[in-house]
């Protein structure tokens, strides 16, 4: 799932990829997805002479959720908007010609056929934000559906998971102002337990694109791969080719990898 969630961001037309995965966990899943893939519309274009010297690869890099987020708000809507940020703040240190404007969500919880959109680049790079949709729901509806966002939006979402408990209560018993009594165990940090529905809403739809996905599936539970499994996209679901997608790695600077 991870690896179809790469193959559409590639698909999308990113630029970059970022995976928001914890470090206990990222060496295996790095191991299996590699440090980069092709782009697929380079990789596909077989016209002209030497279509190999015109691949372009897109690099993959592995975000880990801050240690004083763990716990405390680390849901998957958090992990969204740490990875756009940590990308920001990387970006901007590199160019400022590399600060990204747009960021596309792809959920490895969430399954489609990504290779239609690869023709709506256009709209998926434009001012106006983009979803993936399933029927009338997208991801403000709890589905893992596949989104942009912007500076914005990011603002906005960031408020919404801020609107979340702390370990302490808003009652203040101090002179200086600060509260003392701390909220009960299963009260605090509520944040960690948001939705997708609690943090991406509020954003202005005004023009903005939605994509009808002709087969989607949500996937979070057992019941519901139990039911992507037994459909007919499964059955037609096939791995790009691994000269497309596999695990590769880039050689260290002045080192060659034998």
């Amino acid at each position: 799932m991870i690896e179809a969630a790469i193959v559409e961001a590639a698909m999308a037309g990113c630029n970059t990829i970022w995976v928001v995965c914890n470090d206990d966990i990222s060496p295996v899943v790095r191991h299996r997805v590699g440090d980069y893939i092709q782009d697929p519309i380079h990789f596909y274009n077989n016209y002209g002479q030497n279509p190999n010297d015109r691949r372009i690869r897109i690099p993959i890099f592995w975000v880990p959720i801050h240690p004083k987020d763990r716990d405390k708000r680390d849901c998957l809507s958090w992990g969204v908007l740490h990875g756009a940020l940590t990308s920001l703040k990387i970006s901007t240190k590199i160019s400022k010609w590399m600060i990204p404007d747009k960021y596309y969500v792809s959920f490895p919880h969430g399954i489609f056929d990504p290779r239609p959109i690869a023709k709506l680049r256009q709209q998926i790079k434009s001012k106006n934000n983009f979803y993936v949709a399933s029927g009338e729901n997208v991801v403000s509806d709890n589905y893992y559906t596949s989104f942009t966002f912007g500076k914005e939006e990011f603002i906005r979402y960031r408020r919404n998971v801020r609107k979340g408990t702390g370990a302490y209560t808003s009652d203040v018993k101090d002179e200086r102002g600060i509260p003392r009594s701390k909220l009960p165990l299963e009260d605090r940090w509520s944040a960690r337990f948001f939705e997708l529905k609690d943090v991406f809403h509020g954003a202005n739809d005004e023009g903005a694109y939605r994509y009808q996905a002709e087969e989607f599936y949500n996937i979070a539970s057992w019941e519901e791969y139990r039911a992507y499994m037994g459909s007919e996209l499964s059955a037609k679901f096939q791995r790009p080719t691994r000269e497309l997608f596999s695990y590769r790695e880039f050689n260290r600077i002045g080192v060659d990898r034998d």
